[in-house]
């Protein structure tokens, strides 16, 4: 059970609560970096987010497949709001979305399969290192200094905060793009990463024409290997940083970069 990316989720909730209060409000309408939204729309998608864990909408055809675009949607019904309206949403569905994802860690219901539009299947237990990884992501990497315009300090982010995050990413990836991810892999590649967070992994190619990539745990020996740290993994694996800022590569280099170049994890 993902009861670690629970307690992640969690501690990254306070944290951002801790945050509101100090932001004035001609900060919230500072544009984030998460392009086009404002500070006020990243709260509005988080509370957006809790709000349909809770109250799960009916699915509506005319809703953009690409999740890029759905979120945006969402972000975009809420821009009439006021900045207290959308705190409000995002105070009040945020403890209750944390209740079923606590609820999601126990058995029988841990182990079923969730679809999760645009984004993949996730065992529901796994739904918990998601909010981890968008709390996380978006708080670190979006509202505060030095990628994002809030010049806001909190302790530097642990193991227990970015592993969760990390695990989301690893369980995304072979998902969230496809073939056009999958026609970047024709031979295995180590990603290593280190420092808080950190894990081995090696991605392989997809085994038939109606398979996905695979990320398996561990080190298989392949040739070619990108080190990085786990918490900028989490930056240039969302494409928030350039990989090459953060990027060792050894081994082919080529092999390496049409993974990197493609790679967007949402």
């Amino acid at each position: 059970m993902t009861w670690a990316g629970l307690e992640s989720a969690r501690v990254s909730t306070v944290q951002l609560a801790d945050i509101v209060p100090q932001v004035d409000e001609s900060a919230w309408e500072l544009p984030s970096a998460c392009p086009g939204w404002r500070v006020i729309d990243v709260i509005a998608h988080l509370g957006a987010l809790a709000h349909e864990a809770v109250e799960p909408p009916a699915p509506d055809p005319s809703w953009p497949k690409n999740r890029e675009r759905y979120h945006d949607l969402r972000v975009g019904e809420r821009r009439g709001w006021s900045h207290d309206e959308v705190l409000d949403e995002w105070r009040r569905f945020t403890p209750l979305q944390l209740e079923i994802l606590e609820q999601g860690q126990q058995v029988p219901q841990a182990d079923e399969p969730v679809v999760v539009p645009g984004l993949g299947t996730y065992p529901r237990h796994l739904l918990a290192d998601t909010m981890a990884f968008n709390v996380l992501c978006h708080l670190r990497y979006d509202l505060l200094a030095p990628g994002g315009p809030l010049p806001l300090v909190l302790p530097p982010p642990d193991d227990a905060l970015i592993a969760p995050a990390v695990e989301f990413m690893l369980a995304g990836l072979p998902q969230m793009q496809g073939r056009e991810l999958d026609a970047t892999v024709d031979e295995p590649l180590v990603l290593d990463l280190t420092g808080p967070g950190g894990t081995t992994v090696t991605v392989l190619p997809a085994q038939g024409p109606h398979e996905h990539l695979s990320v398996v745990p561990g080190d298989t020996g392949a040739t070619t290997r990108v080190r990085s740290t786990a918490s900028n993994f989490v930056s240039w694996g969302t494409t928030r940083t350039s990989w090459r800022e953060s990027c060792e590569i050894t081994g082919a280099p080529a092999t390496a970069e049409q993974f990197l170049d493609r790679l967007n994890i949402i």
